[in-house]
C-alpha cells in the first residue's frame, strides 16, 4: 500500500475519540488504509451476510466478541448496530476502540448523527490525490493520461485497463448503492442519467434540463443526484456569496470526484481522444477542483471551496476560503498562457474590494503547461505542481 495522506489524521483522531468513522466512495481504499493504520485490530466485514446477520440478530454478543475493539467495515449495512455501539462506548469510552468504514455516506451519516454524535470523529477518504498517485510505480506522467485514467487505487495496484474496471465499477458498485438508497427499478434510465451528469461536469447545475434530457420528473432527477452525492460520485460546488453584491449566480456547479469515471461515461477510450474532446476544459476544471477538495479533506479539513460567476458571465472556477484570505483559482487546460486566462479575476477583485471587511486575496492560475510563473495578475502553476501548492494552509 502506498502511504495515504489521511493516515496521520486518522491516527491522531483515534487518540482522542472512542470511535473514528471513515466514509468515502467504494474502492477508494478505506479498508486498506484502516487495516494498515491499525494492524493490531481485528477486522470484521459486515458485507458478509452471515456476519451481518449475527451483528443484527444479537448485537450485544457480537460486540462482546470485540470488546477490545475492531475495524467494522461497511457498517452502513447494519445501521441498527450503532445504537448498541453507543451503549458500549459510553460504558467503556477508551480512545480508539472502534474504527468504522462505510461507502454510502448519506445512510451512514444519518445513523451516525442519531447514535454516535459526540462519540466519533468523521473523516472522508476520496480517490487518490495527485500527490498519492505519484507514489505508485508506473503512475501516469502526462496530463491527458492523468485525466483519462482517474485516481482509483485498483487501477494502479493491479494495472487494470480503465474501461474494464470502470465498467465493473458502474455496474457493481454505483448501481448497488442506487438499489440500497432508492427504489430505482429502471437501471438503464439511471445509467443514462449518470452519463448525462458526466456530460455536465463543471457546468452550472440545471436540474430541470437534466430531467428533461433524461425523460425524468424533476423530483426523480433531484433524488438520483442525491444518490450520486451520497455515494461520492459527484458533488455540488456552491457559489461564492458576498453580502455586498446581489448579482451573483446562486446555482451550484456540478463536479465529479474522478475524471477517469467521467471519461469512461463519455465514451473516451484513450488519452488521445481526450486531446480534441470538446469537454477537455470542463474535465480539467473538475480535476483541479477535486484535487483541491482532496488536499483539504485528506487532512481532515472542510473543503471551504466555492466558485464565482456574475450575471455578466465573469467567472472564477474556484474560491478557497483560508481564514481571512481568499484564494481565487482559475483553470485552463491549454499549454500556453494567454492574457485572457486572467480575465475572470478582475470581476472577482471588484467584488472583494466592495466587501464590508478587508480580506487578503491571492490569485492562482492552474494550466495544462509545464512552467511555473509569477505574474502580476496571478501565480501561474503547471498542472503537475498542483500538489505542491499548500491548499490546506490558512495562509498559503
Amino acid at each position: 500500500m502506498v502511504p495515504r495522506t489521511l493516515a496521520p489524521k486518522l491516527l491522531a483522531l483515534a487518540r482522542k475519540f472512542p470511535i473514528v468513522t471513515v466514509t468515502g466512495p467504494r474502492q477508494a481504499g478505506k479498508t486498506t488504509l484502516c487495516r494498515a493504520v491499525f494492524p493490531a485490530k481485528r477486522y470484521v466485514s459486515l458485507e458478509a451476510p452471515d456476519t451481518r446477520e449475527y451483528a443484527l440478530r444479537d448485537p450485544r454478543a457480537f460486540l462482546a466478541e470485540h470488546a477490545e475493539g475492531a475495524i467494522l467495515d461497511e457498517v452502513q449495512r447494519a445501521p441498527a448496530l450503532l445504537s448498541y455501539l453507543q451503549v458500549e462506548v459510553d460504558a467503556r469510552p477508551a480512545r480508539g476502540r472502534f474504527v468504522l468504514t462505510g461507502s454510502a455516506n448519506l445512510a451512514l451519516l444519518q445513523s451516525v448523527s442519531q447514535s454516535l454524535a459526540g462519540r466519533t470523529a468523521l473523516l472522508n477518504l476520496l480517490p487518490l490525490g495527485f500527490d498519492e498517485l505519484q507514489r505508485f510505480p508506473g503512475a501516469p506522467r502526462n496530463l491527458l493520461e492523468v485525466l483519462w485514467k482517474g485516481a482509483y487505487p485498483a487501477l494502479f495496484d493491479r494495472a487494470l485497463a480503465p474501461a474494464d474496471w470502470f465498467g465493473s465499477y458502474v455496474g457493481t458498485y454505483v448501481e448497488r448503492d442506487v438499489r440500497q438508497m432508492l427504489n430505482v427499478g429502471d437501471l438503464v434510465a439511471f445509467q443514462t442519467f449518470l452519463r448525462l451528469c458526466a456530460g455536465r461536469t463543471a457546468q452550472l447545475l440545471n436540474l430541470s434540463g437534466l430531467a428533461a434530457d433524461g425523460g425524468l420528473t424533476h423530483g426523480t432527477a433531484r433524488a438520483w443526484l442525491s444518490v450520486l452525492e451520497a455515494s461520492f460520485v459527484a458533488f455540488r460546488l456552491p457559489p461564492f456569496h458576498s453580502n455586498v453584491s446581489k448579482r451573483l449566480v446562486k446555482t451550484p456547479k456540478l463536479h465529479f470526484y474522478d475524471t477517469g469515471l467521467v471519461s469512461y461515461l463519455l465514451g473516451i477510450r484513450s488519452p488521445e481522444e481526450l486531446r480534441t474532446h470538446p469537454l477537455r476544459g470542463a474535465i480539467f476544471e473538475s480535476w483541479v477542483v477535486s484535487e483541491i477538495v482532496k488536499a483539504r479533506v485528506h487532512r481532515g479539513l472542510p473543503p471551504n471551496l466555492f466558485f464565482f460567476r456574475d450575471r455578466k458571465g465573469a467567472e472564477v472556477d474556484g474560491v478557497l476560503e483560508c481564514g481571512e484570505q481568499l484564494v481565487a483559482v482559475e483553470t485552463k487546460s491549454g499549454q500556453t498562457v494567454a492574457e485572457d486566462f486572467f480575465d475572470g479575476f478582475a470581476a472577482f477583485d471588484r467584488l472583494v474590494a466592495a466587501g464590508r471587511r478587508s480580506r487578503r486575496l491571492r490569485r492562482v492560475l492552474v494550466y495544462g503547461g509545464d512552467e511555473r510563473q509569477k505574474r502580476t495578475r496571478a501565480d501561474v502553476i503547471p498542472w503537475s505542481a498542483i500538489d505542491r501548492y499548500d491548499w490546506a494552509a490558512e495562509s498559503s
